[in-house]
């Protein structure tokens, strides 16, 4: 006993490269630092899910390959940033059938969450094909197929209540939400439909049986209004309003027949006849409407309980047989329910385990922002507290003012010592080196950026001159309006490279200032001793007599090289430090669906950071009281000697060249690492705005197409269709029906409730109309910052992302130029900057 059953027609994907854009997205977003994972085999074998879900959906095992793919989207989508996506999905419309010409109604859009939908579509249309074809036999094939039928309701009514919040633009025929809506109905009145059958063939009570088939009545009544929409009806096979109406029909009939067996139970012989009457109406008119084996096998069943009613009533009851119209309605049983979704459908291993969710990935950064920034205002502290020390120690020419003479002209010990350090350093000729390759570097960085902004620039006017040439035919959104974020990132970029050619020029006059005394201490120790002035006699006493002073002088020194090393420490411990919150992240995101970063983060890394940060602050404390009792002391031992010499001020220019050249080392190591690292980051940009163009490409040649086939065709899309009310509705329907026009679709809700929605600045391109449309682009969603170099950098000189709205205006860019002329032996000028134009 079973009758034909209904199953949803599949969406067609197409064959599409998702490894190298999730792969770029993966890696800007996830693999900065020291943090490098290679997900490219977890792709690979996404890839192949694809193919499998998308290719093989009429294969047995299809339905848990579409599960997995779906499973590993979810897992995706909930790790990276889903407006980022740049893949051009392509699906076409489940229920179009094509032209003459082949061209097919289709919707491309970039977005994980549109794939997740087709995907969950047809997984709806594959438990529906699954389940119509369950044999009605076993009682284990009835459930299964309740149980898809139920799943497939469930799926179809997710999607009606998501797609909208997923696509944010004119949907195909197939995902408009009347027609999910219809979808939704139709499989849970089959699925009522099949337990139907099982109480029938399990010869439940009529009671219940009658209560069961009343309300797939019900259901069906429902589905078929759902169906008969206007802007529905060409969707649908011609024989699936027939088989629909038989359907309702059928039950209804049996509903009354079933019934009539609980009144022949209860001796009601005039509601019996009453009911098996229009039992057998039903069911005959059911049986003619389609081929419905349930309706032509009940019918004669039910003339044939009508005749035998009505003898007993005319020999033995005489009861009067009540009006159509008088019977009570049927009671009505709902067993089958739509089933919603679960979290994951298959059992294969999740792809992207190692992401974590995108909220805490955010907060992970944010909070990996707010620990550089404080070590990096610890630091800067330190070294410039120690570059304040540096130079008035190499004014007053110490620790070289007080070390015992060693002969006639013969150089202090520090000296020597800070002049091996130089050579040993690699003297002039390294620092040298190491200047000559910034200009490089940011050349490198400078064309990938200029790169990044040619492809934009060229999609914007390859748009623009096709917009002039079709006009309003060229429906898609602007260039302009899809690039506002990329063109936001790159002028910060293009503001960080400015800022860090400031900074070269800062290192530039440095360099020069101290070029001679670092080319005099990259010499031979003769070559210093005769740059440097002998000592008036007198000036520099023995070891044996010693001035109070000298000695004091000494033991402060000391204390400075102990504040130095201690300085040093704590900067390693402080770049040293790190907090891991992830496990907080993810309990507060497991506990409360949401991550409150900068309550988290200032506890655990004030705990973390507290320590060394008394211990900087105490060496601040301790410089303090030394400088003043060093200066006091060398004003003593100068007094004693009458002034300062020559010498004096000539040793203490090689002094400040050591320092200067330690720091200047420091300085260039850390410009070529920032240089470095700024590669890696204009890199990811440029491929991300690669996979842009990429999809706006796609989505250009689409509508090309669709725009050359509606030529060919030598029509436009028909006009909406008129209100129901309009005398001449009828007889446009079956004209539209005939040419399998897609029906007008209805406008957003925005505009049908006459408003129009400002558009959403998002950081990376919203793409409405017919392509790119990122996931959720109609809500607001927070920046997603262009990543910058982390921890300390004198380079670095903009705050983090997470502090735009305190972030400076951008600067007025000047073409970088090198110096065309060596470096002169006198120090520059005030105001020198190498990196201004020549004249």
């Amino acid at each position: 006993m079973a009758s034909e059953l209904l199953f949803v027609p599949f969406k067609k994907g197409s064959d599409i490269d998702i490894v190298k854009p999730l792969r770029n997205l993966i890696h800007s977003t996830y693999n900065t630092g020291d943090h490098n994972e290679d997900y490219t085999d977890a792709l690979n074998e996404l890839s192949r899910m694809r193919a499998n879900a998308i290719w093989k959906v009429f294969e047995k095992s299809s339905l848990d390959a579409i599960y997995n793919y779906h499973d590993q989207l979810a897992s995706l989508e909930s790790k990276i940033p889903p407006q980022e996506v740049q893949i051009p999905f392509k699906w076409k419309d489940a229920f179009d059938k094509g032209s003459l010409f082949g061209g097919r109604m289709s919707l491309t859009i970039s977005s994980l969450a549109y794939e997740r939908m087709c995907i969950l579509f047809n997984i709806g249309a594959m438990q529906s094909l699954i389940a119509s074809q369950q044999p009605v036999e076993t009682e284990d094939s009835l459930k299964q197929a309740a149980k898809l039928f139920q799943q497939s309701a469930g799926v179809f009514s997710f999607l009606k209540a998501n797609i909208m919040m997923a696509v944010h633009q004119e949907t195909t025929p197939d995902l408009h939400p009347e027609t999910l809506d219809a979808l939704a109905k139709l499989m849970l009145a089959q699925a009522q439909e099949v337990i139907a059958y099982k109480c029938i063939r399990d010869e439940m009570k009529d009671s219940m049986v009658a209560k069961v088939c009343a309300q797939a009545d019900e259901l069906y009544t429902d589905a078929l209004r759902a169906m008969q929409k206007d802007q529905l009806k060409s969707l649908w096979e011609r024989d699936w309003f027939n088989v629909t109406q038989s359907k309702q029909l059928m039950f209804r009939g049996l509903a009354q027949l079933y019934q009539a067996g609980v009144c022949r139970a209860s001796k009601s012989v005039g509601e019996e006849i009453a009911r098996l009457q229009l039992a057998e109406e039903l069911l005959k008119v059911a049986a003619g409407r389609a081929n419905n084996a349930v309706a032509s096998e009940q019918a004669p069943r039910a003339a044939r309980l009508l005749a035998s009613a009505r003898k007993d009533n005319d020999f033995i009851y005489h009861e009067r047989v009540p009006e159509p119209g008088a019977l009570e309605p049927v009671a009505r049983a709902a067993i089958a329910k739509a089933l919603e979704p679960p979290a994951r459908w298959g059992d294969a291993p999740d792809l992207f385990a190692r992401l974590v969710p995108l909220a805490v990935h955010q907060a992970l950064q944010a909070s990996g922002a707010r620990r550089s920034e404080l070590v990096t205002a610890e630091i800067n502290k330190l070294r410039d507290a120690t570059q304040l020390l540096n130079s008035i120690l190499a004014s007053l020419n110490l620790p070289a003012c007080i070390e015992p003479a060693a002969g006639a002209g013969a150089l202090p010990d520090s000296i020597r010592a800070r002049a091996a350090a130089v050579r040993d350093a690699g003297g002039l000729a390294e620092l040298t080196r190491l200047m000559a390759e910034l200009p490089e570097l940011l050349q490198r960085n400078r064309d990938i950026l200029d790169e990044a902004e040619r492809m934009l620039r060229e999609e914007e006017e390859a748009d623009a001159a096709l917009r002039t040439q079709f006009g309003a035919r060229w429906s898609r959104t602007e260039s302009a309006k899809l690039t506002e974020a990329f063109r936001a990132n790159a002028d910060k970029y293009r503001q960080i490279i400015d800022n860090a050619v400031r900074a070269d020029n800062i290192v530039q006059q440095k360099f020069a200032q101290h070029r001679d005394n670092i080319a005099l201490l990259s010499g031979s120790e003769g070559d210093i001793t005769a740059g440097v002035p002998d000592a008036p006699d007198g000036d520099r006493p023995d070891a044996a007599g010693e001035q109070p002073a000298v000695r004091r002088l000494r033991a402060l020194m000391d204390d400075v090289d102990t504040l130095k090393a201690e300085r040093d420490a704590i900067e390693a411990e402080l770049k040293d430090t790190t907090v891991d919150l992830r496990p907080q992240f993810l309990q507060a995101l497991a506990a409360s669906g949401a991550v409150d970063e900068p309550a988290l983060s200032a506890g655990a890394l004030g705990a973390a950071l507290a320590p060394l940060q008394r211990q900087a602050g105490a060496t601040l404390e301790r410089q303090a009281a030394l400088l003043g009792d060093v200066q006091a002391a060398h004003a003593a031992l100068m007094a004693a000697r009458g002034g300062a010499s020559g010498r004096d001020a000539a040793l203490g220019q090689l002094c400040a060249a050591a320092d200067a050249f330690q720091e200047l080392t420091a300085n260039l190591n850390e410009g070529i690492k920032f240089y470095n690292d700024l590669t890696q980051l204009l890199v990811a940009f440029q491929n991300k705005v690669s996979d842009f163009c990429f999809a706006r490409k796609t989505e250009k040649d689409e509508l090309l197409k669709d725009l050359t086939q509606e030529a060919a065709r030598g029509s436009v899309r028909p006009a909406p269709a008129p209100p129901q009310h309009h005398s001449d509705a009828a007889a446009a329907e079956p004209a539209a029906v005939a040419r399998r026009e897609p029906p007008p679709r209805p406008p957003p809700p925005a505009a049908a409730a006459g408003t129009s929605a400002p558009p959403a600045a998002l950081p990376y391109p919203q793409q409405p109309q017919g392509m790119p449309l990122p996931y959720g682009a109609g809500a607001a969603y927070p920046y997603y910052a262009a990543p910058m170099p982390q921890l300390y950098n004198p380079y670095a000189t903009l705050p983090y992302p997470h502090h735009a709205p305190r972030m400076p205006p951008p600067q007025p860019y000047q073409p970088y130029q090198y110096p065309q002329q060596p470096y002169g032996q006198a120090p520059p000028p005030a105001g020198y900057n190498p990196y201004q134009p020549q004249q």
